[in-house]
Protein backbone atom coordinates (compact mmCIF):
# COMPACT_ATOMS: atom_id res chain seq x y z
CA UNK A 1 0.00 0.00 0.00
CA UNK A 2 1.41 3.99 -1.35
CA UNK A 3 1.18 6.12 1.67
CA UNK A 4 0.00 8.95 -1.06
CA UNK A 5 -1.55 9.29 -3.95
CA UNK A 6 -1.61 12.73 -6.32
CA UNK A 7 -4.19 12.35 -8.46
CA UNK A 8 -4.23 14.22 -11.86
CA UNK A 9 -6.40 12.19 -14.16
CA UNK A 10 -9.99 13.96 -14.64
CA UNK A 11 -11.74 10.62 -15.15
CA UNK A 12 -9.70 9.40 -11.79
CA UNK A 13 -10.89 12.20 -10.00
CA UNK A 14 -14.72 11.92 -11.35
CA UNK A 15 -14.18 8.68 -9.69
CA UNK A 16 -14.55 10.33 -6.40
CA UNK A 17 -17.49 12.42 -7.24
CA UNK A 18 -19.89 10.06 -5.65
CA UNK A 19 -21.17 10.09 -1.97
CA UNK A 20 -21.46 5.72 -1.49
CA UNK A 21 -17.24 6.01 -3.18
CA UNK A 22 -16.61 8.41 0.10
CA UNK A 23 -18.24 5.64 2.51
CA UNK A 24 -16.85 2.70 0.89
CA UNK A 25 -13.29 4.82 1.09
CA UNK A 26 -13.69 5.52 4.72
CA UNK A 27 -15.06 1.92 5.89
CA UNK A 28 -12.01 0.47 4.14
CA UNK A 29 -9.96 3.09 5.83
CA UNK A 30 -11.23 2.00 9.47
CA UNK A 31 -11.19 -1.43 9.03
CA UNK A 32 -8.53 -1.62 6.77
CA UNK A 33 -10.33 -4.16 4.63
CA UNK A 34 -13.88 -5.09 3.46
CA UNK A 35 -16.14 -7.22 1.03
CA UNK A 36 -18.95 -6.31 -0.77
CA UNK A 37 -20.78 -8.16 1.68
CA UNK A 38 -19.45 -6.13 4.52
CA UNK A 39 -19.72 -2.42 2.61
CA UNK A 40 -23.41 -3.90 2.06
CA UNK A 41 -24.52 -4.61 5.77
CA UNK A 42 -22.41 -1.75 7.34
CA UNK A 43 -23.81 0.99 4.58
CA UNK A 44 -27.15 0.19 4.31
CA UNK A 45 -26.83 -0.80 0.45
CA UNK A 46 -27.06 -3.77 -1.75
CA UNK A 47 -24.31 -6.15 -2.51
CA UNK A 48 -24.51 -5.38 -6.16
CA UNK A 49 -24.16 -2.04 -5.37
CA UNK A 50 -21.24 -2.16 -3.08
CA UNK A 51 -19.58 -4.40 -5.79
CA UNK A 52 -20.33 -2.13 -8.90
CA UNK A 53 -18.85 1.07 -6.50
CA UNK A 54 -15.58 -1.16 -5.27
CA UNK A 55 -15.05 -1.95 -9.01
CA UNK A 56 -14.82 1.73 -10.12
CA UNK A 57 -12.66 2.77 -7.69
CA UNK A 58 -10.31 -0.07 -7.95
CA UNK A 59 -10.26 0.69 -11.50
CA UNK A 60 -9.42 4.30 -11.11
CA UNK A 61 -6.57 2.89 -8.14
CA UNK A 62 -8.18 3.85 -5.03
CA UNK A 63 -8.64 0.62 -4.02
CA UNK A 64 -7.10 -3.05 -4.43
CA UNK A 65 -7.53 -6.40 -4.00
CA UNK A 66 -6.99 -7.56 -0.47
CA UNK A 67 -5.55 -11.69 -0.05
CA UNK A 68 -8.29 -13.96 -0.19
CA UNK A 69 -11.96 -14.81 -0.77
CA UNK A 70 -13.68 -14.82 -4.40
CA UNK A 71 -16.40 -12.87 -6.28
CA UNK A 72 -18.54 -10.64 -4.29
CA UNK A 73 -16.33 -11.92 -1.06
CA UNK A 74 -12.97 -10.87 -1.87
CA UNK A 75 -12.00 -8.41 0.54
CA UNK A 76 -10.59 -5.21 -0.84
CA UNK A 77 -8.58 -2.46 1.03
CA UNK A 78 -6.87 0.96 -0.04
CA UNK A 79 -4.09 1.01 -2.29
CA UNK A 80 -2.95 4.24 -0.70
CA UNK A 81 -3.94 5.95 2.76
CA UNK A 82 -3.92 9.55 1.85
CA UNK A 83 -5.18 10.89 -1.55
CA UNK A 84 -4.81 14.42 -2.77
CA UNK A 85 -5.67 16.62 -5.91
CA UNK A 86 -5.03 20.43 -7.67
CA UNK A 87 -8.45 21.98 -8.61
CA UNK A 88 -7.86 25.29 -8.22
CA UNK A 89 -7.46 26.36 -11.37
CA UNK A 90 -3.74 28.18 -12.33
CA UNK A 91 -2.23 25.25 -14.67
CA UNK A 92 -4.61 23.19 -14.14
CA UNK A 93 -6.79 22.29 -17.37
CA UNK A 94 -10.67 23.21 -17.09
CA UNK A 95 -11.28 19.79 -17.08
CA UNK A 96 -9.35 18.63 -14.40
CA UNK A 97 -10.71 21.55 -12.76
CA UNK A 98 -13.88 20.56 -12.85
CA UNK A 99 -13.42 17.37 -12.12
CA UNK A 100 -11.49 18.04 -8.73
CA UNK A 101 -14.27 20.41 -8.14
CA UNK A 102 -17.09 17.51 -8.17
CA UNK A 103 -14.61 15.45 -6.25
CA UNK A 104 -14.08 18.14 -3.29
CA UNK A 105 -17.37 18.78 -3.35
CA UNK A 106 -18.52 14.85 -2.66
CA UNK A 107 -15.62 14.90 -0.01
CA UNK A 108 -17.14 17.82 1.71
CA UNK A 109 -20.85 16.77 1.68
CA UNK A 110 -19.62 13.16 3.09
CA UNK A 111 -17.49 15.16 5.49
CA UNK A 112 -20.60 17.42 6.88
CA UNK A 113 -23.40 14.70 6.87
CA UNK A 114 -20.76 12.16 8.65
CA UNK A 115 -20.49 14.91 11.50
CA UNK A 116 -24.11 15.95 11.45
CA UNK A 117 -25.01 12.30 12.41
CA UNK A 118 -22.08 12.03 14.74
CA UNK A 119 -23.23 15.13 16.86
CA UNK A 120 -26.88 13.58 16.68
CA UNK A 121 -25.02 10.42 18.37
CA UNK A 122 -23.36 12.69 20.67
CA UNK A 123 -25.44 12.61 24.14
CA UNK A 124 -25.66 8.73 23.68
CA UNK A 125 -21.52 8.67 23.51
CA UNK A 126 -19.33 7.89 27.32
CA UNK A 127 -18.80 10.77 28.95
CA UNK A 128 -14.97 10.80 27.93
CA UNK A 129 -15.41 10.98 24.50
CA UNK A 130 -18.19 13.56 24.88
CA UNK A 131 -15.58 15.84 26.63
CA UNK A 132 -12.65 15.34 24.22
CA UNK A 133 -14.73 15.65 21.23
CA UNK A 134 -16.25 18.55 19.44
CA UNK A 135 -15.72 21.25 17.18
CA UNK A 136 -14.07 25.00 16.96
CA UNK A 137 -14.11 27.90 14.38
CA UNK A 138 -12.32 31.54 14.15
CA UNK A 139 -11.84 33.99 11.57
CA UNK A 140 -7.92 34.42 11.03
CA UNK A 141 -6.63 37.79 9.05
CA UNK A 142 -3.57 36.17 7.36
CA UNK A 143 -1.58 36.38 4.51
CA UNK A 144 -1.17 33.62 1.52
CA UNK A 145 1.88 32.80 3.02
CA UNK A 146 0.62 32.36 6.56
CA UNK A 147 -2.12 30.43 5.78
CA UNK A 148 0.10 27.97 3.63
CA UNK A 149 2.19 27.96 7.36
CA UNK A 150 -0.92 27.37 9.25
CA UNK A 151 -2.15 24.40 6.68
CA UNK A 152 1.22 22.46 6.98
CA UNK A 153 1.24 22.64 10.75
CA UNK A 154 -2.18 21.64 10.89
CA UNK A 155 -1.53 18.78 8.45
CA UNK A 156 1.60 17.93 10.04
CA UNK A 157 -1.26 17.69 13.56
CA UNK A 158 -3.56 15.91 11.45
CA UNK A 159 -1.12 12.91 10.80
CA UNK A 160 0.47 12.97 14.53
CA UNK A 161 -1.27 9.11 14.55
CA UNK A 162 -0.61 7.92 10.63
CA UNK A 163 1.66 5.61 12.02
CA UNK A 164 -1.00 3.32 13.59
CA UNK A 165 -3.02 3.00 10.49
CA UNK A 166 -1.27 -0.05 9.17
CA UNK A 167 0.62 -0.84 12.34
CA UNK A 168 -2.70 -2.05 14.28
CA UNK A 169 0.10 -3.27 17.59
CA UNK A 170 0.66 0.58 18.16
CA UNK A 171 -3.16 1.13 18.65
CA UNK A 172 -3.83 1.93 22.29
CA UNK A 173 -6.16 -0.18 24.26
CA UNK A 174 -9.62 1.74 24.17
CA UNK A 175 -8.98 3.80 21.24
CA UNK A 176 -11.82 4.56 18.55
CA UNK A 177 -11.51 5.74 15.39
CA UNK A 178 -12.08 9.19 15.22
CA UNK A 179 -11.95 11.38 12.18
CA UNK A 180 -10.02 14.53 12.00
CA UNK A 181 -10.77 17.19 9.52
CA UNK A 182 -9.55 20.54 8.66
CA UNK A 183 -10.44 23.31 6.11
CA UNK A 184 -10.01 26.59 5.20
CA UNK A 185 -12.34 28.80 3.45
CA UNK A 186 -11.03 32.29 1.61
CA UNK A 187 -14.15 35.10 3.31
CA UNK A 188 -15.79 36.42 0.80
CA UNK A 189 -14.89 39.66 -0.18
CA UNK A 190 -17.90 41.40 0.57
CA UNK A 191 -17.77 39.85 4.31
CA UNK A 192 -14.39 40.42 4.86
CA UNK A 193 -15.40 44.11 6.20
CA UNK A 194 -12.39 47.19 6.16
CA UNK A 195 -9.67 46.87 8.77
Amino acid sequence: MKKHSNIQDPKQLRALAHPLRWKIIDLLTVEGQATATRCAEALGESVANCSYHLNTLAKYGYVEQAPGGQGREKPWRMASVEQTWDADGGDVSPEKAAAGQAASEAFLDYEATRMKAALRRGPSEPEPWRKANGFSATVAFVTPEELAELRTEMETLLKRYNDRFENTGLRPEGHRAVRLFFASSLADRNEEGSG
